[in-house]
């Protein structure tokens, strides 16, 4: 079974679409699989990640702010792929960085997932997007 996930973003930051996945998980009438995950995009991440405090949120995305900074820090004039705004080789970075796909057991029809974890795409541009996670549940 496939199907896709479309993430609207407003900018930098963790988007939860946990009930967007278990929704589509309790109609598929699977008990026991594998989902695996993927967002279709370079500048972007898949995260399970805590979903009870904000706060981990914010903390995730100014570590990476100040881990990999924007080309226009003086720290990063050693890239060239710069004609695409400041933002964007530094999104290349992060996604780099984390996991673009994710695999998820699902055990009794549902995720098995933690009690505080959620998925997320990690947008890491500074402009709106759409993202794509293709989803296949095997």
């Amino acid at each position: 079974m496939q199907t896709e996930f479309e993430i609207k973003t407003r900018g930098q930051g963790l988007y939860d679409f946990t009930r967007d996945v278990t929704g589509w998980i309790a109609k598929q009438n699977v008990q026991h699989g594998l989902l695996t995950l993927f967002v279709r995009h370079t500048s972007a991440s898949l995260l399970i990640q805590e979903n009870a405090d904000p706060e981990v949120q914010t903390d995730l995305r100014n570590y990476f702010a100040r881990l990999v900074p924007p080309t226009s820090d003086p720290s990063m004039s050693y890239l060239t792929h710069t004609y695409e705004g400041p933002d964007d080789m530094p999104a290349h970075i992060k996604a780099a960085m984390m996991p673009v796909s994710l695999a998820i057991p699902v055990s009794d029809g549902r995720l098995v997932l933690g009690t505080w974890q959620g998925i997320y795409v990690f947008e890491h541009r500074d402009a709106p997007h759409t993202h794509k996670v293709a989803a296949h549940l095997a």
